[in-house]
Parts: structure tokens; C-alpha cells; sequence
């Protein structure tokens, strides 16, 4: 398989200190995040894009991206990237919802894990297998359960509902837990959620488009461009 170059970009987010000492897979994540704060979800009724289309994003300059175990065929498309996998991504599986899956997405290759709720035992198994983990979470008590459980980061989910001002109020009292807001965010809010104190965003549809069904990678391409534009100016 071949990969276009890794993009290079100064760092633009970081995640805030959570006190912790991050193990390799965490530092590599974090290290995709800063360079673009931003983990493409790709979902879809079939895995045979996957490939080429992080390809697209990684070559736009999105470093993270999700693939999502609710997608036919995503443990073998998982595990033929990751076998390849260009330097600097930080390649994930999303909606792990038990720690079967957990395990079997770790085998296939990701190196880090994403959850839709807030699991003990999912998290509990990414703690065993040494990846980072980010179980969804949306009141200001499951996020801190989460987080005390063993979150790398907690996936506020899903945000559109509260949009960037629920985030910048759950945030008042716990700024120490590193937020990761996704469901429902356009390219062109992305901004107003990282000024509200995101740490990364999550972002399926809204940046993905039809891309895995086989829609245009050059728009892909250009959606990226704009959303990444977006969040630098």
C-alpha cells in the first residue's frame, strides 16, 4: 500500500496536563492532535474505502483517524492499514462497546480505543492491553466517572445537542479532564468548539461527507483544507 507523505504542520491544540504518565500509544495520539486536533470518524455500510480515504485525510494534514466497528468488514480493513500504516497516524478503532471487542480491535491494529458510553469494563480492558482510551460520556458526573476510571481523554457525546457553551460550562468545574467533542459539529463550527476548550474534536459525516461510499476524494480533500484553515486562523 502506499501512503502519500505525513503532513507537517506547527502544533495548533494541545491536550491540558492530566497529571498522568502517558504510556507510547497515548504519547502518539496526543502527538496527532497537536499537529491537528481532530479525529475523522469513518462509518459507513462498507470498509473497502477506509484505506483511501485516511490516505486523503493524513494527506490533508488530519493525523487521527476512527474506524468504527459498526462498519462491515472493519477488523480486516483495520488490520491491512495498520500493517502499513504511514508514521505519525494515529489509527484507532471506534464504538467499542465490550472488552471482546476492545481486544479484537488491538490485535487487528488500533492504538487507541473510542467509545460511545462510559464503560468500566471497556475501559478497564484498554488499561490491560495499553492503549489509550476515550469513553463517551456527556453529564458533568459521567464525564468525572469516566475520567476517574482511567479515560486518556472523554468523548463528550454527543455535543451538538449542548453545542460549544454546554462544553465551556462542563469544563468550568473539571478543566483538568481533557474534552473530545463529537456528534454533530460542521467544519465551520469546529473553531468555536476548540475556543470553548476542546482538546481534539471528533468529526464523522460533517467532514467525511460520502467519501467512504465512494464519493469525490478531492472533495474530501477540500473539506479538509477548509476545516483545518478554519481552525488555524
Amino acid at each position: 500500500m502506499t501512503h502519500p507523505p505525513t503532513a507537517t504542520t506547527p502544533p495548533t491544540a494541545t491536550t491540558p496536563p492530566d497529571g498522568r504518565a502517558p504510556t507510547e500509544a497515548a504519547v502518539g495520539l496526543r502527538a496527532a492532535l497537536d499537529s491537528a486536533p481532530v479525529i475523522a470518524i469513518l462509518r459507513s455500510t462498507s470498509a473497502t474505502r477506509f484505506a483511501e480515504v485516511t490516505d486523503t485525510l493524513l494527506a490533508s494534514g488530519i493525523r487521527a483517524a476512527e474506524f468504527t466497528l459498526t462498519t462491515p468488514g472493519v477488523l480486516d480493513a483495520l488490520r491491512e492499514y495498520a500493517a502499513d500504516a504511514p508514521p505519525g497516524l494515529a489509527l484507532g478503532a471506534g464504538t467499542v462497546t465490550t472488552p471482546a471487542e476492545a481486544q479484537a480491535a488491538v490485535e487487528a491494529g488500533a492504538t487507541y480505543l473510542i467509545t460511545p458510553t462510559t464503560s468500566g469494563e471497556v475501559i478497564a480492558e484498554a488499561a490491560r492491553l495499553g492503549v489509550p482510551v476515550l469513553p463517551g460520556a456527556y453529564t458533568p458526573t459521567e464525564i468525572l466517572t469516566a475520567w476517574r476510571a482511567g479515560a486518556t481523554m472523554v468523548k463528550l457525546f454527543p455535543a451538538a445537542t449542548g453545542g460549544p457553551e454546554y462544553l465551556r460550562a462542563v469544563r468550568a468545574p473539571l478543566p483538568h479532564i481533557p474534552l473530545v467533542p463529537t456528534g454533530g459539529i460542521g467544519v465551520t463550527e469546529a473553531s468555536a468548539y476548540l475556543a470553548a476548550g476542546a482538546s481534539a474534536l471528533g468529526m464523522g459525516s460533517p467532514l467525511v461527507g460520502d467519501a467512504c461510499e465512494g464519493g469525490s476524494l478531492t472533495a474530501l480533500g477540500e473539506r479538509a483544507a477548509v476545516l483545518l484553515d478554519g481552525i488555524r486562523r
